[in-house]
């Protein structure tokens, strides 16, 4: 793809994320040295959802339009004219099955968190990208946090990962999996993959899962039900420590945005899909612990 403009098609206005992502490349109000205006978000299919009111979803569309977006029910119309996708819905149960829809048209696209909302369904995710040659990218915004990236900028190779955030409560599914994801993005981005067992104790403020890696690494997620900061400790056994407490508002979004644009025009995902289905297993696992009360293998 050139410098031109690239058009992108929204998939789900059930998840604040399709107004935010596309606030960054439309809005005018928006402050101009931080829009990504090599995006234009130019069509958005919406559908029913647990996650979302139809009322709030009208909302949703009100804005959209706005900003010059032509919000459908069709898929067809949706992607008529489309560079790029981005599947930011809010359900992760419907993540494959749109993905199956739009893999075939053979363009890239970014599969908001978490992947999906099964390890199951996370696989089958990715053997879709490969047999459509399709690019993919899959992440929580979190993981380009910027006070995270510089904890991790000072200490590249932790041997513990301690990282603390909200336990949200989805309307379907499982909690950990719908809100757990942008802990443990946080986790494997500084632990990376290989993570062996799982094990969660539940208490009444939410849990606290312990990851186990090979060569003693240890990831430590706590998810606090009400509680919406997130933050966390590097640490490693040179007793090098990079504590972080995530701020500034929402300028995560800003910086995935520009990821998802450079990974739109060169079709090379900046987090490898083995790493996602690597936040997906360890959700998977969690999920499985802080039910069954036991240690549970991490299976990817």
């Amino acid at each position: 793809m050139s410098d031109k403009v690239l058009k992108v098609a929204m998939i789900g206005l059930d998840s604040s994320h399709t107004v935010e992502f596309a606030r960054r490349m439309q809005d005018p109000e928006y402050t101009e040295m931080e829009r990504v205006s090599g995006l234009k978000t130019v069509a958005c299919v919406r559908f029913p959802s647990t996650f979302q009111s139809e009322p709030n979803q009208d909302e949703r569309q009100k804005i959209m339009e706005g900003w010059g977006v032509k919000v459908t029910r069709n898929l067809d119309e949706a992607i008529a004219d489309c560079d790029a996708i981005m599947i930011p819905i809010n359900d992760p149960a419907l993540h494959l099955e749109w993905f199956e829809r739009c893999a075939p048209l053979g363009k890239p696209i970014f599969l908001d968190k978490p992947m999906a909302d099964s390890i199951a369904s996370g696989r089958r995710i990715a053997a879709l990208a490969v047999e459509h040659k399709v690019p993919l990218f899959s992440t929580s915004s979190l993981r380009y946090d910027a006070d995270f990236c510089a904890a991790l900028a000072t200490n590249p190779e932790p041997e513990t990962a301690y990282v603390f955030g909200p336990l949200g409560i989805a309307p379907a599914g499982s909690h950990v999996v719908w809100y757990g994801v942008h802990v443990f993005e946080m986790v494997v981005a500084a632990l990376g993959t290989g993570a062996l067992t799982v094990r969660a104790s539940r208490d009444p403020s939410g849990l606290v899962i312990n990851v186990s890696y090979p060569d003693d690494r240890r990831g430590i997620a706590e998810l606090t039900i009400g509680n919406y900061r997130y933050g966390g400790v590097l640490r490693n056994r040179a007793d090098l420590i990079a504590a972080y407490n995530v701020t500034g508002g929402a300028k995560f979004y800003d910086a995935t945005l520009r990821k998802v644009e450079e990974f739109f025009r060169s079709g090379k995902t900046p987090v490898p899909v083995a790493e996602t289905l690597e936040v997906m297993g360890l959700l998977d696992a969690a999920d499985r612990a802080s039910k069954s009360g036991n240690v549970e293998p991490v299976y990817v």
